[in-house]
């Protein structure tokens, strides 16, 4: 969904806006302010987490339960219950359940095993990004939202392909809201990285790319075999090698569908009005340009 000009967006009796970028760069942040000023708040992540992996999630935590003897009783008799309370700011159920390979001693699990969760991830991801023009139309007629924001997960570029003029995915997206790019500098980027590593959330690799990021990350650190990696420190450089494959296809799939706004520009945002302004701005760039 493309405007020109820019007043067609600012006019518009309703607004849906998919907003997309690395993790952390953003968008949560800018879809919990909006949701506090009448904007409906369509998260991609916590839909993953609820509704289409909500059983893995939860099937894990009781896996891990019937470990400890007093609860394995109590969940036998069906004495007790167990639950996940995921919430759009707290991801960590999720990134639990998705982990990290690597030595089981430090917190991993087998590549086999990742490579699973990673599987029902990408389902899952497809699923939660298919029942977008279903919550745009929810937010309207049920809840009378006039605007609305999905706040996507960082590897949504993993089960997409910019360069396909038939994938499912950007063209459902493209036909019911607009694409919104929000891109970090190296700066940024360096940030995001910190971050990660203090607050890890759910991680997702294409699984070619996984496969040979695995084997590049053993390599690099003389490991022979997948128990001796440390997970924290894959998760970590995964992380960082993963964000700097990913930017130019966001790159792409901006410059062919959607704005752009670098991350920086969100600091100036304070309400609805400063939102649509700055949307208004990515519009008269593209049209300039």
């Amino acid at each position: 969904m493309l405007f020109d000009p820019a007043i067609s967006f600012a006019n518009a009796p309703s607004r849906a806006v998919t907003a997309v970028g690395m993790s952390g760069v953003g968008k949560t942040w800018v879809s919990t302010l909006l949701r506090k000023h009448n904007w409906f708040h369509y998260s991609v992540d916590y839909r993953i987490g609820t509704r289409y992996m909500g059983e893995h999630i939860v099937d894990n935590l009781k896996h891990e339960a019937m470990k400890v003897p007093f609860l394995n009783s109590l969940l036998r008799s069906d004495s007790i219950d167990i639950s996940s309370n995921i919430r759009f700011e707290n991801l960590e159920p999720l990134s639990t359940y998705l982990g990290v390979p690597g030595n089981p001693d430090l917190g991993g699990m087998s590549l086999a095993e990742y490579q699973i969760r990673q599987a029902q991830h990408r389902a899952a991801e497809i699923s939660a990004m298919r029942d977008v023009p279903n919550f745009i139309a929810r937010a309207k007629n049920l809840y009378e939202y006039d605007n609305f924001i999905a706040d996507t997960g960082g590897s949504l570029i993993e089960v997409i392909d910019p360069n396909d003029p038939n994938d499912e995915i950007i063209n459902l997206l493209v036909a019911n809201s607009m694409l919104l790019y929000i891109r970090g500098t190296d700066t940024d980027a360096q940030a995001l990285i910190d971050r990660y590593k203090q607050a890890p959330k759910p991680m997702y690799y294409r699984p070619e790319l996984l496969v040979k990021k695995w084997a590049e990350f053993k390599l690099i650190n003389h490991i022979k075999h997948d128990r001796d990696v440390n997970p924290d420190e894959f998760a970590a450089w995964g992380f960082e090698a993963i964000l700097q494959d990913r930017l130019p296809h966001y790159q792409m799939l901006a410059d062919k569908f959607g704005y752009t706004i670098d991350a920086h520009e969100l600091a100036d945002i304070r309400d609805s009005q400063d939102f649509i302004g700055l949307m208004c701005k990515a519009i008269d760039r593209r049209t300039t340009t």
